[in-house]
């Protein structure tokens, strides 16, 4: 008796094999975004090679040779060494850091009084309230160019500088900017600041550790031996073994104008103000809706335990706010970036205002836009990377 052994089905293939069809999903995908991406490369192709042959036919040479030769542009504001006999290339990198100049500070300082201004619209106080929700109405309903001519032309109808307004000993007011007290810097204060920033580093992981410590056998552990060591003592002894020098040097009028101090330029002054005051008014609303975004229980119970109404705002609200806060945020930092640009309305060189200058004494008009676009495409991408980063870092953790 003989028995037959069934034959095993064919193995099924573990890989899909792709049809070259458009009714398959995947390919009519894939068709359909390299025809977009050719479509878009073709036409830039096209506007390059137009602009080509007409700056051909025009005799305007193209390229970026023009950045060696010298400028003959003066810039009265600048914070690096920069005379008239530079490069085009000086005078672009002088453009650059006074648009970080008020891109940077302005970006501090309108976070810091937009939270103030949010956080007062919500507080108990009538006054402190409507005062707050006047100044939020008020800036972020007038155009920032507006406001912007609104300052310059405040800051030109003060005094004179033999006249200058002196609302505290070494500082002074007048139509030539705010002067302000000053340290010089020289390489020894450098690396005292270099040894403090480094503290505050190694003391913020350090804290973190403790903390963590904490959560684990509930044991709380001081900070501020650390603190002082590494934020205190550190940046001490490299000042006494570099030998720094940290007097103040007080500005003294001279003539008809001041010697010594910081000087901040009417025009760079104006702009600040005006960029700050706008922008901290959006802001302020962002930090209001963020932290009404917070269930009310969590500061209820807060307040129940016994915590201080400052503590509770510090420690319980605003941390789970911040997850709310912080996308908008970044869009209102880049707004203040892209904002700077009205300087050439005041006469504040930044970028655009030095590429403007470059661009009317050369004729590289491509070369000029694209300086401008690339610095501001650079500045943006850096500030949306960290905020994306600060984000995601803060964000909820499933598990």
């Amino acid at each position: 008796m003989t028995t037959s052994t069934p034959k095993r089905p064919p193995a099924r293939s573990s890989s899909r094999t792709w049809r070259l069809s458009l009714s398959d999903p995947r390919v009519a995908g894939l068709f359909w975004q390299i025809l977009v991406v050719g479509i878009a490369v073709a036409i830039v192709a096209f506007l390059w090679s137009n602009a080509i042959h007409n700056l051909s036919v025009r005799r305007i040479s193209t390229g970026f040779a023009f950045l060696g030769r010298e400028a003959g542009m003066p810039i009265a504001d600048s914070w690096i060494d920069y005379t008239p006999k530079d490069t085009y290339l000086r005078a672009f990198i002088v453009g650059i850091v006074n648009t970080l100049r008020v891109a940077v500070i302005g970006i501090v300082l309108a976070t810091v009084i937009g939270t103030l201004v949010g956080i007062a619209r919500l507080s108990s106080n009538w006054l402190l309230a409507r005062l707050a929700a006047v100044y939020v109405e008020v800036l972020r309903d007038l155009p920032l160019l507006l406001q912007l001519l609104f300052w310059y032309v405040l800051m030109q109808g003060l005094p004179a500088a033999r006249q200058a307004w002196k609302p505290v000993e070494g500082v002074y007011l007048s139509n030539r900017g705010l002067i302000l007290p000053s340290v010089p810097l020289h390489e020894a204060n450098w690396w005292t600041i270099l040894a403090l920033v480094a503290g505050l580093i190694v003391f913020t992981l350090v804290r973190r550790r403790l903390i963590a410590q904490q959560m684990l056998d509930g044991r709380a552990r001081p900070a501020w031996p650390y603190a002082l060591g590494l934020v205190v003592a550190l940046p001490a002894l490299v000042s006494l073994l570099s030998g720094a020098n940290w007097s103040i040097m007080l500005p003294e009028l001279r003539g008809f104008n001041f010697v010594g101090g910081l000087t901040l330029a009417p025009e760079y002054f104006a702009l600040l103000i005006a960029l700050v005051t706008y922008t901290s008014a959006f802001i302020a609303e962002i930090v209001r809706s963020g932290i009404q975004a917070v269930p009310r229980g969590q500061s209820d119970a807060a307040k129940a335990l016994g915590l201080k109404r400052s503590f509770v705002l510090q420690h319980i609200v605003l941390p789970q706010a911040l997850r709310v806060i912080i996308p908008p945020m970044t869009s209102q930092y880049l707004n203040l970036t892209k904002n700077s640009s009205l300087a050439v309305a005041v006469g504040y060189q930044d970028i655009v205002s030095v590429a403007n200058t470059t661009l009317n004494q050369t004729g590289q008009a491509i070369e000029s836009i694209a300086l401008i676009m690339m610095v501001f495409l650079t500045i943006s991408l850096g500030i949306s990377l960290f905020m994306n980063w600060y984000n995601a870092r803060i964000a909820l953790v499933e598990r």
